[in-house]
Protein backbone atom coordinates (compact mmCIF):
# COMPACT_ATOMS: atom_id res chain seq x y z
CA UNK A 1 0.00 0.00 0.00
CA UNK A 2 2.74 2.46 0.96
CA UNK A 3 4.69 1.73 -2.22
CA UNK A 4 1.60 2.21 -4.37
CA UNK A 5 0.71 5.48 -2.62
CA UNK A 6 4.21 6.80 -3.25
CA UNK A 7 3.86 5.89 -6.91
CA UNK A 8 0.69 7.97 -7.09
CA UNK A 9 2.28 10.94 -5.41
CA UNK A 10 5.53 11.04 -7.32
CA UNK A 11 5.11 9.35 -10.74
CA UNK A 12 3.78 12.58 -12.13
CA UNK A 13 4.22 12.65 -15.91
CA UNK A 14 5.99 15.98 -15.79
CA UNK A 15 6.65 15.73 -19.52
CA UNK A 16 2.98 16.31 -20.34
CA UNK A 17 2.13 19.72 -19.11
CA UNK A 18 4.61 22.24 -20.56
CA UNK A 19 3.43 21.58 -24.11
CA UNK A 20 -0.21 21.91 -23.16
CA UNK A 21 0.15 25.37 -21.59
CA UNK A 22 2.64 26.91 -24.01
CA UNK A 23 1.77 30.38 -25.29
CA UNK A 24 -0.48 30.36 -28.33
CA UNK A 25 -2.26 33.06 -30.29
CA UNK A 26 -5.83 33.31 -29.09
CA UNK A 27 -8.52 33.76 -31.72
CA UNK A 28 -12.04 35.19 -31.65
CA UNK A 29 -13.85 33.63 -34.56
CA UNK A 30 -17.25 34.25 -32.95
CA UNK A 31 -18.53 36.95 -30.63
CA UNK A 32 -19.02 34.97 -27.42
CA UNK A 33 -19.21 37.34 -24.43
CA UNK A 34 -18.01 36.30 -20.99
CA UNK A 35 -19.51 37.27 -17.60
CA UNK A 36 -17.72 40.64 -17.75
CA UNK A 37 -18.96 41.37 -21.26
CA UNK A 38 -15.54 40.88 -22.81
CA UNK A 39 -15.28 38.27 -25.58
CA UNK A 40 -14.06 34.78 -24.74
CA UNK A 41 -11.43 33.32 -27.06
CA UNK A 42 -12.73 30.74 -29.50
CA UNK A 43 -11.83 29.21 -32.82
CA UNK A 44 -13.08 26.69 -35.32
CA UNK A 45 -11.59 23.22 -35.19
CA UNK A 46 -11.58 20.43 -37.77
CA UNK A 47 -14.72 18.33 -37.50
CA UNK A 48 -12.69 15.15 -37.17
CA UNK A 49 -10.86 16.53 -34.14
CA UNK A 50 -14.10 17.67 -32.53
CA UNK A 51 -15.60 14.23 -33.07
CA UNK A 52 -12.50 12.59 -31.61
CA UNK A 53 -13.26 14.04 -28.17
CA UNK A 54 -16.11 11.60 -27.55
CA UNK A 55 -13.83 8.71 -28.55
CA UNK A 56 -11.08 9.54 -26.07
CA UNK A 57 -10.42 6.88 -23.44
CA UNK A 58 -11.20 7.96 -19.90
CA UNK A 59 -13.87 10.56 -20.65
CA UNK A 60 -17.17 10.49 -18.79
CA UNK A 61 -20.62 11.34 -20.15
CA UNK A 62 -23.05 13.03 -17.77
CA UNK A 63 -26.49 14.45 -18.34
CA UNK A 64 -28.55 13.02 -21.16
CA UNK A 65 -26.46 10.52 -23.17
CA UNK A 66 -28.91 11.05 -26.06
CA UNK A 67 -29.06 14.80 -25.71
CA UNK A 68 -29.57 17.03 -28.71
CA UNK A 69 -26.51 19.17 -27.87
CA UNK A 70 -23.12 17.85 -26.76
CA UNK A 71 -20.75 20.03 -24.77
CA UNK A 72 -17.26 18.71 -23.99
CA UNK A 73 -15.38 20.31 -21.10
CA UNK A 74 -11.59 20.05 -20.71
CA UNK A 75 -10.66 20.94 -17.14
CA UNK A 76 -7.81 20.89 -14.65
CA UNK A 77 -8.66 20.19 -11.02
CA UNK A 78 -6.40 23.05 -9.87
CA UNK A 79 -7.79 25.66 -12.23
CA UNK A 80 -9.88 28.16 -10.19
CA UNK A 81 -11.99 29.00 -13.22
CA UNK A 82 -12.73 25.29 -13.64
CA UNK A 83 -14.17 25.27 -10.12
CA UNK A 84 -16.67 27.95 -11.13
CA UNK A 85 -17.27 26.25 -14.46
CA UNK A 86 -18.07 22.97 -12.71
CA UNK A 87 -20.79 24.66 -10.66
CA UNK A 88 -22.23 26.39 -13.72
CA UNK A 89 -22.22 23.20 -15.80
CA UNK A 90 -23.87 21.35 -12.92
CA UNK A 91 -26.65 23.95 -12.82
CA UNK A 92 -27.07 23.61 -16.58
CA UNK A 93 -27.37 19.84 -16.31
CA UNK A 94 -30.07 20.23 -13.68
CA UNK A 95 -32.10 22.67 -15.77
CA UNK A 96 -31.47 21.31 -19.27
CA UNK A 97 -32.55 17.70 -19.60
CA UNK A 98 -31.51 17.51 -23.25
CA UNK A 99 -27.87 18.42 -22.66
CA UNK A 100 -25.07 15.88 -22.97
CA UNK A 101 -21.77 16.79 -21.30
CA UNK A 102 -18.47 15.01 -21.87
CA UNK A 103 -16.00 15.56 -19.04
CA UNK A 104 -12.37 15.40 -20.16
CA UNK A 105 -9.76 15.39 -17.37
CA UNK A 106 -6.98 17.65 -18.65
CA UNK A 107 -4.27 17.98 -15.96
CA UNK A 108 -1.90 20.56 -17.42
CA UNK A 109 -1.22 22.96 -14.54
CA UNK A 110 1.55 21.08 -12.78
CA UNK A 111 2.53 18.05 -10.79
CA UNK A 112 -0.30 18.24 -8.24
CA UNK A 113 -2.86 18.25 -11.04
CA UNK A 114 -1.24 15.23 -12.65
CA UNK A 115 -1.19 13.36 -9.34
CA UNK A 116 -4.87 14.07 -8.76
CA UNK A 117 -5.65 13.29 -12.37
CA UNK A 118 -4.23 9.78 -12.02
CA UNK A 119 -6.58 9.15 -9.10
CA UNK A 120 -9.48 10.71 -10.99
CA UNK A 121 -8.98 8.40 -13.96
CA UNK A 122 -8.77 5.43 -11.60
CA UNK A 123 -12.12 6.46 -10.11
CA UNK A 124 -13.49 6.55 -13.62
CA UNK A 125 -12.21 3.03 -14.31
CA UNK A 126 -13.52 1.49 -11.11
CA UNK A 127 -16.92 3.16 -10.79
CA UNK A 128 -19.90 4.30 -12.84
CA UNK A 129 -20.55 7.75 -14.27
CA UNK A 130 -22.72 8.74 -11.30
CA UNK A 131 -19.95 8.03 -8.81
CA UNK A 132 -17.39 9.73 -11.00
CA UNK A 133 -19.55 12.83 -11.21
CA UNK A 134 -20.05 12.80 -7.44
CA UNK A 135 -16.25 12.69 -7.12
CA UNK A 136 -15.91 15.51 -9.65
CA UNK A 137 -18.27 17.79 -7.75
CA UNK A 138 -17.08 16.86 -4.26
CA UNK A 139 -13.40 17.43 -4.95
CA UNK A 140 -14.16 21.08 -5.69
CA UNK A 141 -15.86 21.63 -2.32
CA UNK A 142 -12.66 22.28 -0.37
CA UNK A 143 -10.04 24.97 -0.84
CA UNK A 144 -6.38 24.84 -1.69
CA UNK A 145 -4.30 22.61 -3.92
CA UNK A 146 -5.85 19.38 -5.16
CA UNK A 147 -3.13 16.73 -5.26
CA UNK A 148 -2.99 12.94 -5.12
CA UNK A 149 -3.58 12.73 -1.38
CA UNK A 150 -6.63 14.96 -1.52
CA UNK A 151 -8.06 13.03 -4.46
CA UNK A 152 -7.54 9.76 -2.60
CA UNK A 153 -9.33 11.19 0.45
CA UNK A 154 -12.37 12.23 -1.61
CA UNK A 155 -12.51 8.81 -3.28
CA UNK A 156 -12.34 7.20 0.17
CA UNK A 157 -15.37 9.26 1.26
CA UNK A 158 -17.23 7.79 -1.70
CA UNK A 159 -16.20 4.30 -0.56
CA UNK A 160 -14.01 3.50 -3.56
CA UNK A 161 -11.73 0.57 -2.71
CA UNK A 162 -8.38 2.18 -1.91
CA UNK A 163 -6.13 -0.72 -2.87
CA UNK A 164 -7.82 -1.13 -6.25
CA UNK A 165 -7.79 2.63 -6.71
CA UNK A 166 -4.06 2.93 -6.07
CA UNK A 167 -3.29 0.04 -8.38
CA UNK A 168 -5.41 1.50 -11.19
CA UNK A 169 -3.97 4.99 -10.75
CA UNK A 170 -0.44 3.63 -11.07
CA UNK A 171 -1.10 1.63 -14.26
CA UNK A 172 0.69 2.43 -17.48
CA UNK A 173 -2.76 2.54 -19.09
CA UNK A 174 -3.60 5.56 -16.95
CA UNK A 175 -0.49 7.29 -18.22
CA UNK A 176 -1.48 6.60 -21.81
CA UNK A 177 -4.97 8.01 -21.24
CA UNK A 178 -3.50 11.22 -19.85
CA UNK A 179 -1.18 11.49 -22.83
CA UNK A 180 -4.10 11.01 -25.22
CA UNK A 181 -6.05 13.82 -23.56
CA UNK A 182 -3.13 16.22 -23.73
CA UNK A 183 -2.32 15.32 -27.34
CA UNK A 184 -5.86 16.07 -28.46
CA UNK A 185 -6.03 19.21 -26.33
CA UNK A 186 -2.86 20.45 -27.98
CA UNK A 187 -4.20 19.57 -31.44
CA UNK A 188 -7.34 21.57 -30.62
CA UNK A 189 -5.19 24.53 -29.47
CA UNK A 190 -6.71 24.58 -25.99
CA UNK A 191 -4.30 27.09 -24.47
CA UNK A 192 -6.19 27.53 -21.20
CA UNK A 193 -8.65 25.79 -18.90
CA UNK A 194 -11.50 25.37 -18.77
CA UNK A 195 -12.00 24.87 -22.47
CA UNK A 196 -15.06 23.60 -24.28
CA UNK A 197 -15.70 21.94 -27.60
CA UNK A 198 -19.17 22.24 -29.04
CA UNK A 199 -19.95 21.35 -32.64
CA UNK A 200 -16.81 22.43 -34.53
CA UNK A 201 -15.79 25.26 -32.20
CA UNK A 202 -13.37 25.35 -29.27
CA UNK A 203 -14.08 27.92 -26.56
CA UNK A 204 -10.94 28.73 -24.58
CA UNK A 205 -12.02 30.07 -21.21
CA UNK A 206 -15.27 30.10 -19.27
CA UNK A 207 -18.05 32.27 -20.73
CA UNK A 208 -20.10 31.86 -17.56
CA UNK A 209 -23.45 30.19 -17.05
CA UNK A 210 -25.35 32.63 -19.23
CA UNK A 211 -22.72 32.49 -21.93
CA UNK A 212 -22.91 28.70 -22.07
CA UNK A 213 -26.70 28.85 -22.15
CA UNK A 214 -26.57 31.27 -25.07
CA UNK A 215 -24.14 29.08 -27.01
CA UNK A 216 -26.24 25.95 -26.42
CA UNK A 217 -29.42 27.78 -27.41
CA UNK A 218 -27.78 29.04 -30.62
CA UNK A 219 -26.64 25.54 -31.55
CA UNK A 220 -30.20 24.33 -31.15
CA UNK A 221 -31.59 27.26 -33.12
CA UNK A 222 -29.21 27.49 -36.06
CA UNK A 223 -26.51 24.84 -35.66
CA UNK A 224 -23.84 27.45 -34.85
CA UNK A 225 -22.45 28.78 -31.55
CA UNK A 226 -23.68 32.22 -32.55
CA UNK A 227 -26.63 32.74 -34.91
Amino acid sequence: MKHARNAILFAALVCLWPAAVSAQTLKYDFRIPGPDGKPVANHRVPAAQAEAVAKLPGVVVVGNPNGDVTLAEFYDLNCPYCRRASADVDALLRSDKNLKVILVPFPVLGIASIQAGRVELAVRKLTNSQTFYAFHRKIYEGRGVIDGSRALAVAHELKVDQQKLLAAADEDATTEIMKAHVRLGNALNLAATPAYVIRDVAIVGHPGAEGLKAVIAAVRRCGQVVC
